[in-house]
């Protein structure tokens, strides 16, 4: 968590390489570093080997690679038309860069963002703390960088020494499961139940719990024989559960957030960018196939449960900027973060997950629930 703001360094190494192969080659490795844990988890998610996770791996940085090659310009001096490069030539360039890689479609694989940082260094400062980090990085890339870098250092140091993590929502309980792969893949009516009772017995161990948080995909398949399951199960309870599922029909899937209590239940949320290729395949809608989940792109961005209107982020949204920044925009009091990770184990990709969503609830000062299956 604490050592995101290392991540604003990059702009300063990108800026100054020699070449644009050097930058290329700067840009890749710092994408293929961050996302090192893709390989092994692609090799477990497919019990495979580990060359098609190399493929994906490489694959996915095709984007930020590109866009960082194609907006570099030769630091100082003359560029390659003759021209002599300005401070302010690389400043637009690389505020165009963060732009790009922030939202879609390069947005799609904008993993390691460093304006992610801005938690870390500015704690409840909201926009005004992006904007200060947007700038900072911008400056990083001009001959006062060694300015930004004294200011990154020194807000390093403080934000270690008074870091506190985010509060908590009183009434609000996440159920943390350990059940790996099988997760959601059983259907039968004893899982249901089994999963029911657990929930209950957690909640009445904790204190005025009112809500209780479920993993992405808990609930399997929804249904309306899983509806009434749940329905049943809390009956004479004034407990409201948020959990993941999956809505399947004809065309593909949704994976989604829940909301259940004994009087209703409804869909709450509907996952704005599923992973890319395991499992948003947009190829088989334009070949007419179907199939997949569906990117529901800038949809529901803020919902509302138990009174709090909630910016949730369901697993790969957490890596990426766009989803988290368009539900902050809509003024959230909260929130919650969830996710399958069984396949990511021995790697650092839960980690990461985690410590962005962090980071977002610490620049908005806003209170979190974190709840993953591993």
């Amino acid at each position: 968590m604490l050592l995101l703001p290392v991540a604003m360094i990059f702009p300063l190494l990108w800026a100054r390489a020699p070449s644009r192969t050097i930058a290329t080659l700067l840009a890749a490795g710092y994408f293929l570093a961050a996302s090192r844990g893709l390989p092994h988890g692609v090799a477990t998610f497919y019990a495979a080997n580990l060359w098609p996770g190399l493929a994906l791996w490489v694959v996915a940085s095709a984007s930020f690679v590109t866009v960082h090659a194609m907006f570099w310009t030769k630091p100082r001096g003359e560029n390659a038309s003759g021209r002599k490069g300005t401070d302010a030539a690389r400043a637009l360039r690389y505020l165009v860069v963060m732009v790009l890689m922030a939202v879609p479609p390069f947005g799609i694989t904008g993993w390691a963002h460093p304006l992610t940082a801005a938690g870390v260094l500015f704690p409840g400062w909201g926009w005004w703390g992006l904007g200060a980090t947007a700038i900072l990085l911008v400056v990083m890339t001009g001959r006062r960088w060694q300015i930004a870098v004294a200011v990154l250092g020194g807000l390093y140091v403080w934000s270690a020494t008074n870091w506190t993590p985010p509060k908590r929502t009183p009434g609000w309980m996440a159920v943390d499961l350990k059940q790996g792969a099988s997760l959601g893949r059983d259907g039968s009516l004893q899982y249901h139940r089994d999963l029911i009772a657990r929930v209950r017995k957690a909640a009445e161990a904790g204190k005025d719990v009112r809500v209780a948080a479920l993993p992405e995909s808990a609930l399997g398949f929804w249904t309306p024989t899983v509806e009434r399951v749940w329905q049943e199960g809390f009956r004479g309870s004034d407990l409201t559960i948020v959990a993941g599922a999956a809505v399947i029909d004809a065309k593909g899937y949704d994976n989604v957030m829940v909301a259940i209590s004994a009087d209703a239940a409804k869909i709450l949320y509907r996952e704005r960018m599923p992973v890319p290729g395991s499992m948003w395949q947009p190829w088989l809608q334009w070949t007419g196939q179907g199939g997949g989940a569906r990117a529901n792109f800038f949809g529901n961005p803020m919902v509302e449960a138990d009174g709090f209107k909630v910016a949730p982020l369901i697993c790969y949204e957490q890596l990426i900027l766009w989803p988290v920044l368009q539900s902050l925009l809509y003024s959230p009091e909260l929130i919650i973060a969830v996710g399958n990770g069984w396949w990511t184990e021995n790697t650092s990709i839960v980690a990461i997950q985690k410590a962005s969503s962090v980071a977002w609830a610490s620049l908005f000062g806003l209170p979190i629930v974190m709840v993953f299956n591993t």
